[in-house]
């Protein structure tokens, strides 16, 4: 019984020490810019053993030097209660609980379609909603994988709260802002703007922050579908809902 506490001890002592790691890091970011996250470190790792070079575009622009058109566009797109909330939308992820528990009912009801290239039938898993605020989702690329499990969501709830309690609401959007991937290799609101609108990200107007803000849930398929017509109709609904949107 003994060796079995004593192995329970260590691994809370361990989880106790990560937890001060990760609070320690957080902490030192109201100071110091983030050089890199955990998301952006696995995608030029990819990147760099699938096509065996690595393309890409990052640079770090401080917040009065990031377009108000873009800060109000993704807050309106990504999470409107941003500049009010704790960190968490707890509506959202209600909601989105509940949409993705119906979804896998009608998923569960539904006869598996014939592929013909693949030969058996198939059942198409459910589209899953997401409901994470810009906080949840920095915790997130900033030190976890991407994994769907309770045991990571958990870790980012007590990073969420960490990254409020250290930080400010501007300085969680500027950080957000400087590494969130727009595109293949396409990291932060400078690069994205020069990439797409050949122009620093202080000049975008109200249509081009909208269509970056559009593209955040999956950059890398509207990077290769510029024209959509999806891409152009929705970014019209971001720009009226734009003024609205409330800085921190």
């Amino acid at each position: 019984m003994k060796p079995f506490l004593r192995w329970l001890g260590l691994c809370a002592l361990a989880v106790v020490a990560l937890q001060v790691f990760f609070v320690a890091r957080i902490a030192s970011m109201a100071v110091l810019a983030p050089q890199s996250t955990t998301f952006e470190r696995s995608e030029a790792w990819r990147i760099a053993t699938e096509k065996s070079a690595l393309r890409w575009r990052q640079q770090w622009v401080n917040y009065d030097q990031i377009s108000d058109h873009l800060k109000r566009a993704v807050i309106a797109s990504e999470d409107d209660g941003f500049s009010n909330h704790d960190g968490v939308d707890w509506d959202a992820l209600e909601k989105a609980w509940a949409k993705n528990a119906k979804a896998e009912q009608r998923a569960s009801g539904r006869k598996p379609s014939p592929n013909a290239t693949q030969g058996p039938a198939v059942l198409r898993p459910p589209k899953v909603v997401g409901g994470s605020t810009i906080t949840q989702q920095l915790a997130k690329n900033l030190f976890l994988s991407g994994e769907r499990t309770l045991l990571r969501k958990g870790q980012e709830f007590v990073l969420t709260f960490a990254l409020e309690a250290c930080l400010s609401k501007q300085r969680i959007l500027e950080i957000y802002l400087n590494h969130v991937e727009w595109g293949e290799g396409v990291f932060g609101a400078e690069a994205a703007a020069h990439h797409y609108f050949r122009k620093p990200a202080a000049r975008l107007t109200a249509f081009e922050a909208a269509r970056l803000a559009v593209m955040l849930p999956r950059p890398k398929y509207f990077e290769k579908l510029p024209n959509s017509a999806y891409l152009s109709g929705r970014a019209g609904v971001i720009v009226g809902r734009m003024g609205d949107a409330q800085l921190p």
